[in-house]
């Protein structure tokens, strides 16, 4: 397994409110742990909720007995979200605070994934895959039809989402899982990726034979930058099996 990870604060903003969490190695009783949070709040509350809420959910993952990796990981950002919520309600500089948050993990040839929020999980092969659902305004429009992806892509109201960490007493996650394919990458990011690039420059990036997993990474983020890195940018890869004879 290969692994890039990195945070930009962007070309806009003053101060970093996305956070990231990667590991290779055992998270209690999960094998690996990836996420992805991107916090919202005024002052220093939107850079608080999602570094607080990833080190809540890295805490109770370490310490649940269970081995259903999507009850682990129900379990820990529901927690989290009691924090911060919690949090908010008796510390008045927090308050309307929250965060959106992608979490997930590889057991064998299957990726586990949970997302609340717009932050996204991608599979790169062939095609690109966004395998979350945005929880936005903007992305329930389109669903609905209202609007098209191109007219998505430039609406004012692209920031509502409709669902963060933080936001209610109790949170609704939305579960993924799928097999593997030999060959594919996994891209987790914030908004700050996926609103300056599209898809189809993301995959262009991560298919590049001639780059190496950082290069590819650090490829995205100049990218994003150079087209107005209006927002902050946190981005995660995984090449999950690196030995050809391996499969997903």
């Amino acid at each position: 397994m290969r692994i890039y990870s990195a945070t930009d604060v962007g070309q806009k903003r003053k101060m970093n409110q996305d956070y990231v969490f990667v590991s290779e190695s055992p998270v209690g009783n999960l094998p690996n742990l990836f996420v992805v949070a991107d916090g919202m709040g005024g002052h220093n509350a939107g850079d608080f909720a999602s570094s607080h809420a990833v080190q809540k959910l890295v805490d109770e993952i370490r310490e649940d007995a269970d081995f259903n990796p999507v009850k682990v990981i129900r379990h820990a950002i529901e927690t989290a979200n009691t924090e911060i919520v919690d949090q908010a309600q008796n510390d008045e500089g927090l308050r309307g605070m929250g965060t959106t948050m992608v979490v997930a993990t590889i057991v064998g040839h299957y990726a586990y994934v949970a997302n609340v929020g717009d932050s996204r999980l991608y599979v790169i092969q062939e095609q690109i895959q966004q395998v979350t659902k945005d929880h936005s305004l903007v992305q329930e429009m389109v669903r609905m039809g209202e609007i098209n992806a191109d007219e998505a892509r430039n609406h004012p109201d692209k920031n509502i989402i409709t669902r963060a960490l933080g936001a209610e007493k109790t949170v609704d996650i939305d579960f993924f899982d799928m097999k593997l394919e030999p060959g594919c990458v996994i891209l987790m990011c914030s908004d700050g990726l996926s609103n300056m690039v599209e898809d189809g420059k993301m995959q262009e990036i991560i298919l590049d034979p001639d780059a190496d997993l950082t290069q590819k990474g650090e490829s995205l983020m100049r990218e994003a930058n150079q087209n107005g890195g209006k927002d902050n940018i946190a981005i995660v890869l995984i090449e999950p099996f690196t030995n050809e004879v391996e499969k997903c």
